[in-house]
């Protein structure tokens, strides 16, 4: 069992490494640089289709049959839209190989440190959420971060469009003095819009990318004008001021909160801190409580209260806007 383990772990090992490889390798997606390349001045054809080939063939074999293997599966669509809103490199088949590595070093982990069968199972299966848990904080911080510049951006989009921009020309100009999340996404919409795609579609797109109720506001407005017309710079005006308004709102209430944000945190984190640091300073006495039934029992009623406390604290500080 022990040889076996081991082996599992050097294969996990080898598994990250080669993740990483790969990942560094394709930082960037590759239709947003198919998009680049195309969109730039004075492109010649068979120079970037050659400098494709030589991207696509540094791929690996196994990511690649993956996702052959996944193409039109509605949850790994479902997944690749998540892994765009989070701004992940990774394509599905490279998240799935993530998820099983993140099991075997987690399985592999807790027998070594443990041993027995119910810790490591339960471990394997925190290996297999933890990548999806990532990949939610990331969308919330992302999309934060988009709906604090969006009043910001509409604000600059307005100035443009008074000036006599275009409504293309207004997106550009955002692309290129706001800073990442709002100013590349911006940019993709451009470049779609350049290489064919209509304007709907492009908007579409970077609603897809980003779930947001304040950008989708923005773009049904920018829809209704381009169909029955209208002062688009004033709409967007009176958006923009409102969409700055619930910035604020929501600041004053994160600040008001913050100490019930904090106390939740602190209750929440203190059984687990104080279990770590047992086992740290007495690790058999702890380990009695994993090897009994009595200690599981306590285990569960005790991740039950401690669950219901975060849920009740959560639900009291958080104020819908």
């Amino acid at each position: 069992m022990v040889t076996m383990v081991i082996a599992l772990g050097g294969l996990g090992l080898l598994l990250v490494a080669v993740g990483v490889v790969s990942s560094l390798r394709n930082r960037e997606a590759v239709v947003q640089e198919r998009l680049g390349r195309y969109a730039e001045a004075g492109y010649e054809l068979g120079k970037g289709e050659e400098q494709a080939v030589r991207k696509e063939d540094r791929r690996s074999p196994l990511t690649e049959g993956l996702n052959r293997a996944l193409a039109g599966r509605t949850w790994a669509e479902k997944m690749a839209t998540q892994l765009a809103r989070a701004d992940l490199k990774f394509t599905v088949g490279e998240f799935l190989a993530l998820q099983v590595i993140t099991v075997i070093l987690a399985t592999g982990a807790s027998y070594f440190l443990f041993g027995g069968i119910i810790l490591p199972a339960v471990a394997a299966l925190g290996g297999y959420f933890a990548p999806r848990f990532y990949v939610r904080y990331r969308q919330g911080r992302r999309l934060k971060q988009f709906n604090d510049q969006l009043g910001d951006a509409i604000n600059l989009m307005v100035n443009g469009l008074r000036s006599g921009y275009s409504v293309l020309q207004a997106m550009e100009a955002i692309s290129k003095e706001m800073p990442p999340p709002i100013g590349p996404e911006f940019g993709r919409v451009v470049q779609e819009v350049q290489l064919g795609l209509s304007m709907e579609q492009a908007l579409a797109n970077l609603l897809r990318r980003i779930d947001s109720e304040d950008l989708d506001l923005m773009i049904t407005a920018i829809n209704i004008q381009r169909e029955v017309g209208g002062n688009l710079a004033e709409i967007l005006d009176v958006i923009s001021y409102t969409i700055r308004e619930r910035v604020r709102i929501k600041g004053e209430i994160s600040v008001m909160t913050a100490q019930g944000r904090i106390t939740g945190y602190v209750i929440g984190g203190l059984p687990i801190a104080i279990m770590l640091l047992l086992m740290v300073l007495n690790r058999e006495y702890i380990l009695r409580m994993f090897r009994h039934p009595c200690g599981w029992i306590m285990l569960s009623i005790i991740a039950i209260l401690l669950g219901i406390g975060t849920f009740v604290i959560r639900k009291i500080v958080s104020i819908e806007v």
